[in-house]
Order: structure tokens, then C-alpha cells, then sequence
């Protein structure tokens, strides 16, 4: 196996080989932290993130599965990192409809199983935990959403994040660990499996300004929501593990748009009319869909001097720039 290069601080990443996993250990890196990763299985995982930013041989890659506390507790034995970010867990909002018990598994009893390995070894590692927005459901009631909004999860993802959430804020409490959850907004990059919305869009777009036909396909485009650049949110992360005391926050734009907004922006880039080439389809419409989402991210620029600086017009520039060179890369 791989060795990390890194003389510094140590790092573990649970769930490296996804878009927010790929771009923390990049930035890692470039701390010089030693770094390493998990996934379920790293003999057999792809990594194509980590291969696609050129840091695949910087980094030492370990099987853990954070559903089993066994394996949790063997990695941290072995691996005894400073600083753990728990980043693992299914990812969509969609798929946790059709996979509750493996979204609530892996993403709350994943988080406790890391937690309670960390109280059980007795050392002073700090826990960075990733959880959402979905946690706080609608936000009409309180806008925009804060640290102290109150949660209504609608969805088995966002009830897993929000029961991973008072895990961290129970262990934080109770046992002294230094553990901090990061409630992040959407942010969106070229890694974004092509089931997420906003890659779909960009997709769409790039497609049909080359010459195909099929027109995007699309649910309500009327939901709001808080989009950001990825690359940018993972420094929030590691700001968080660096106050003496740890703290919870809301990571995001502070700027709220429609999905139409998003879909009208990502056609313009290609010199095309989004409504000439967007058909909606019921088939994609979800009741318990969230039609607000707004985020007020004032104390992370207080407290941690954190920032979001691409907004959404420059979001969707990059994405779209970024999906033409993968679309020319694969032509040849």
C-alpha cells in the first residue's frame, strides 16, 4: 500500500474518494499533513477524485467501514490521527427515499462508532462531522437559517444528519471530545456524481450545445437553494478543527437562488435558451421536497474568517468550463 508523504500533522479522512473527501486531502497536502483515507473497500476503489487532482500516490488508503465498530476501532489503533473528518455516509437526498436503513446506518451509527473509538483509545484527537442543510428542512419559518435554527429534517437523509449532529454535540458535552459539526450548504463541483442536480444541468447543457437532441429533463424548478464551490468549503472544515474550543457552524454563499435561476445561467454559458431545451417531468417531483433553503454563514466569517468568495454566476462559469474539458478529454 501507497505511503503518505506527509511530515506533519495527521490526518484521517473517512470517505476520501468523494468530491469534499478529494478536495480536503488535496488541501491537506498543501499543509503538509500526512494524510490518509478510507473507503469500504481501497483495494478495489477506483479513486478517480484523487487521480484527477494528482495527489492518488500521496496518500495511504485504508478499508473501513464506520457501520462496524470493529473496523473503526482497528484504523484509529493503527492509524492514531490528530484530526478525523468524518465525511462517509450515503450522500444523496434522492436515494435516501429508496435506502433509509443505509443512509440512517451509515451516516448516524457511523458517526457514534467513530466518536465512541475516539472516548474509548482516550486520545486527543479532534472530530470534524459533516452534516447539511437538509437538517433544517424549510426555512420559511426562520430565515435565514442559523446555528441556533431549530431542525425539521424532511427526508431519512436529513434525519440521519441531524441525529449525527447531536451525537457529535452529546460526546462533545458529556465526555470533553473535541468534536465540531459543519452545517454545510450546497456546494457543487465537477466531482458531483451525475445524480445530483446541478451536475445534471451543467451536463445537459454542455450536451445539447454540442449538438444532442435529448432535451434536460427536470423536476421543480422553482426550489431555492444556497450553492457554493466546493474547493472552498473544505478549508472551512479545517478551520474548525483549529479553535481552542470546538463549535458547530452554518458553512455557505449566503446567497439563495432558484433552480431556474441555475438552469437559465448554465444555458446562457453555452449561447443557448434554457426553456427551448428543459422539459419538466413529474416523475422527479418529491412531495417532501425543501422549497427554501437560505443560509446566514455570519458566524463562520466572525469566528473562523471564513468566506465564501464564488457565487453562483461564477459557479455555474466554472462547471461549466470544467465539464467541456472532461466532455473534449474523453472525445479523443
Amino acid at each position: 500500500m501507497q505511503q503518505a508523504l506527509g511530515h506533519g500533522p495527521r490526518a484521517l479522512i473517512c470517505g476520501i474518494s468523494g468530491q469534499d473527501g478529494a478536495y480536503l486531502a488535496h488541501f491537506l497536502l498543501s499543509k503538509g499533513y500526512e494524510v490518509i483515507g478510507t473507503s469500504r473497500d481501497a483495494e478495489v476503489s477506483r479513486f478517480e477524485n484523487l487521480f484527477a487532482l494528482a495527489i492518488r500516490e500521496r496518500v495511504t488508503l485504508r478499508s473501513m467501514t464506520l457501520s462496524d465498530f470493529r473496523s473503526v476501532l482497528q484504523v484509529l489503533s493503527e492509524t492514531e490521527p490528530a484530526e478525523i473528518y468524518n465525511l462517509a455516509g450515503q450522500s444523496s437526498v434522492g436515494l435516501s427515499f429508496q435506502q433509509p436503513v443505509e443512509t440512517l446506518e451509515s451516516i448516524s451509527i457511523g458517526t457514534l462508532n467513530l466518536l465512541e473509538a475516539v472516548r474509548f483509545m482516550k486520545r486527543a484527537t479532534r472530530i470534524y462531522n459533516a452534516t447539511s442543510s437538509e437538517c433544517f428542512g424549510e426555512t420559511i419559518r426562520e430565515s435565514p437559517a442559523r446555528e441556533s435554527t431549530a431542525f425539521a429534517p424532511r427526508s431519512p437523509y436529513g434525519v440521519a444528519k441531524a441525529a449525527a449532529y447531536w451525537i457529535v454535540a452529546n460526546y462533545r458535552e458529556a465526555y470533553g471530545i473535541h468534536a465540531c459539526s459543519g452545517i454545510l450548504f450546497n456546494h457543487e463541483s465537477i466531482f458531483r456524481p451525475a445524480r445530483f442536480v446541478t451536475r445534471k444541468v451543467v451536463r445537459s447543457a454542455c450536451r445539447i450545445a454540442a449538438g444532442d437532441e435529448l432535451p434536460l429533463r427536470i423536476g421543480n424548478t422553482s426550489i431555492v437553494r444556497d450553492w457554493g464551490y466546493a474547493p472552498e468549503y473544505v478549508e472551512a472544515m479545517w478551520l474548525m478543527l483549529q479553535q481552542p474550543k470546538p463549535r458547530d457552524y452554518v458553512i455557505a454563499t449566503g446567497e439563495s437562488h432558484s433552480l431556474q435561476e441555475f438552469i437559465s445561467a448554465s444555458f446562457e454559458e453555452v449561447g443557448l435558451d434554457w426553456a427551448k431545451y428543459t422539459q419538466e417531468d413529474p416523475a422527479l417531483l418529491r412531495t417532501t421536497d425543501i422549497l427554501q433553503s437560505h443560509a446566514d454563514p455570519s458566524l463562520a466569517a466572525e469566528h473562523l474568517g471564513w468566506r465564501a468568495k464564488t457565487r453562483m454566476r461564477a459557479l455555474v462559469r466554472r462547471l461549466i468550463e470544467d465539464e467541456r474539458t472532461g466532455m473534449e478529454a474523453a472525445a479523443r
